[in-house]
């Protein structure tokens, strides 16, 4: 079986909400994402110590170097995961295999939008016609938040 989520994000990768915010924030998404098939089969808010990879599933297929315009293979970046032990990370740099120049995971080209973040609002299996946030919507859980937000849809 698959799993959708719809992931939300701050725009500062380091930034945290107070936890009453990220409840209610939390609260409004499942209100949201619940429709007519019933409502949205989990929302939770998770707090990470380190900045951790927010992933795009099996919808993302190509990562390109910002430096050079190379292709990087997707197994790089599983194995860049697997080398550090987890998806949370101490610091963003690596040197990418295409020109070997260093740059920062989150600034390299994904095909489809990913994320680094200390927090995040994860919705699993939506079930409102229209899937995804509007912008509207974004701002509202940006205003419960305090700070911007980013979404990134994934498919498991």
């Amino acid at each position: 079986m698959s799993d959708s989520y719809i992931r939300l994000i701050p725009t500062d990768r380091d930034w945290q909400p107070e936890p009453a915010a990220a409840t209610a924030a939390a609260a409004y998404v499942a209100e949201l994402l619940s429709g007519s098939g019933g409502d949205v089969e989990r929302v939770e808010n998770q707090f990470y110590e380190r900045v951790t990879l927010i992933d795009a599933g099996m919808y993302t297929t190509r990562i390109t170097c910002p430096r050079c315009a190379g292709s990087i293979a997707m197994d790089w970046l599983g194995d860049l995961v697997r080398q550090n032990g987890g998806v949370s990370f101490e610091h963003l740099d690596v040197r990418v295999p295409c020109c070997k120049a260093v740059v920062e995971l989150d600034g390299l080209h994904y095909d489809e939008p990913i994320g680094f973040a200390r927090f995040e609002i994860s919705a699993m299996n939506p079930t409102r016609a229209q899937g995804e946030l509007d912008a509207g919507e974004l701002a509202r859980v940006a205003g419960l938040l305090g700070h911007s937000v980013a979404q990134i849809v994934a498919h498991y």
